[in-house]
């Protein structure tokens, strides 16, 4: 009987770690540059994805001249990247966000 309670808090102190560690869900967001101290925004938003299945299948363009022609963007100001990926990269998607004028 003992072994049993054993078994599952072991099961389940694993689950909550594969949970929290990033394992069966992962979403970040970081900036793209260093230069903090002078920011500026602009008054646009742009966005452009790429996603992968299975570490198998790939399309989608995330790079900042396709976020920047979806978001009409002329001059780039500053850039994100967001990664959200499940179960260890099943399936990711990968997001660069523009901001300009």
């Amino acid at each position: 009987m003992r072994t049993w309670k054993s078994m599952a808090i072991g099961g389940v102190a694993a689950a909550l770690v594969f949970i929290g560690s990033g394992c069966a869900y992962l979403h970040v967001q970081r900036p793209l540059g260093t230069n903090f101290d002078n920011t500026q925004m602009g008054t646009k938003e742009g966005r452009s994805d790429s996603y992968s299945i299975l570490w198998l299948f790939a399309w989608g363009d995330s790079g900042t001249k396709a976020a920047a022609t979806q978001g009409d963007i002329k001059v780039i100001r500053y850039a994100d990247t967001e990664v959200k990926s499940v179960l260890l990269g099943i399936y990711s998607r990968v997001t660069t966000v523009v901001y300009g004028d």
